[in-house]
């Protein structure tokens, strides 16, 4: 039994990816996930995830998973399987959408309108869905190690909840968009202080070094659901802000990602001492082409045929990753950090 590490994406409603990614790694044998850590959409699956798996084994975490994604927006009954060839092009849909008279008034409305303008009337529509989660198994011991990463607006540095520190308000702070939604307040239990919590993605998406623990195992699988490259400049608004969206978002990633590189080189090169440091072993699971044609509109609309092909698309990208590098976890890294930074 090969032990890994999960590192969850955050990116909106295209988590529905991830979701397509975990529901096939699920049916595998011989894999056991160790630790998970993840961000806003990211944070979501893997609390899923975790208490599934805690509360049912393997099928029970895939049941949980797909009533996370039912709540938000996905539905068998409007698109059943033998629909799926059939349904438009997520990217025609997405640019669709981001042209609508509706998305680009609500676009305007929110960068004019702060969600505090709401009042008492603000709810976030996130609770009512992360409020019927099981925490007393997502907090628990048992079963894998979750880490949970949000961003602290005051002095804008990552902040991990773990074990019993995740709870509702962890799990919104984690996914707390600040031009949609108002911050997420969390009250420190060890320091009684409250602080106000934005979005991880700005600070950590999701954040890897939690996984540094030398109890864990040293593959760490990335399922990365904003696009690292778009060959085309963007040139109209909404491409720009997409492109900036995503850059955003990677950007804290890529600084842990080019951290493991340069110490891999560094214990390759006997800098370092065998053992020092951890040798961690990277591995992506991603579908850029997919994600390129879309934009930052399905992100924060969800359509439930694009959250069905965005999971059959993560179902095949983990798939194809099985087949090229099962064998290779545990053993040797196949994500090319080199050439990612070279």
């Amino acid at each position: 039994m090969v032990k890994i590490n999960l590192a969850l994406q955050g990116g909106g409603a295209h988590g529905a990816f991830t979701w397509g990614v975990l529901d096939r790694l699920l049916e595998e044998d011989g894999i056991e996930i160790a630790a998970i850590s993840g961000t806003s959409a990211g944070a979501l699956n893997g609390a899923a995830l975790k208490s599934g798996l805690r509360k049912g084994g393997r099928d029970g975490a895939r049941e949980n998973l797909d009533w996370l994604w039912e709540k938000l927006g996905a539905s068998d009954v409007v698109t059943p399987d033998w629909m799926h060839p059939w349904l438009p092009n997520p990217g025609s849909v997405s640019k669709a959408v981001e042209t609508s008279l509706p998305y680009v008034w609500s676009e305007t409305m929110g960068r004019m309108m702060s969600p505090y303008a709401w009042g008492p009337a603000y709810r976030n529509p996130l609770e009512r869905i992360v409020d019927a989660f099981d925490f007393d198994t997502i907090c628990g011991d048992q079963g894998p190690r979750f880490y949970v990463g949000a961003t602290q607006v005051r002095n804008g540095k990552i902040r991990v909840f773990t074990g019993d520190k995740i709870n509702t308000q962890a799990i919104l702070a984690s996914a707390c968009l600040p031009t949609l939604f108002q911050a997420v307040e969390v009250k420190d239990p060890e320091t009684g202080v409250t602080e106000a919590f934005w979005d991880g993605g700005y600070t950590g998406n999701p954040p890897l070094f939690p996984f540094f623990d030398k109890e864990l195992p040293n593959d760490v699988v990335v399922v990365n659901i904003n696009p690292l490259h778009r060959e085309a400049i963007p040139k109209t608004p909404p491409e720009i802000q997409n492109r900036i969206n995503e850059i955003s978002f990677n950007s804290s990633l890529l600084r842990e990602l080019r951290a493991i590189e340069f110490v891999q080189r560094l214990l390759e090169q006997g800098a370092l001492q065998s053992g020092s440091m951890k040798a961690m072993r990277v591995h992506m699971i991603a579908d850029d082409d997919l994600m390129n044609d879309l934009s930052v509109a399905t992100k924060s609309i969800p359509i439930p045929s694009v959250l069905t092909q965005l999971k059959d698309a993560g179902r095949r990208a983990c798939g194809g990753f099985l087949e090229q590098h099962k064998g290779d976890l545990g053993k040797r890294q196949t994500a090319d950090l080199r050439e990612m930074f070279g």
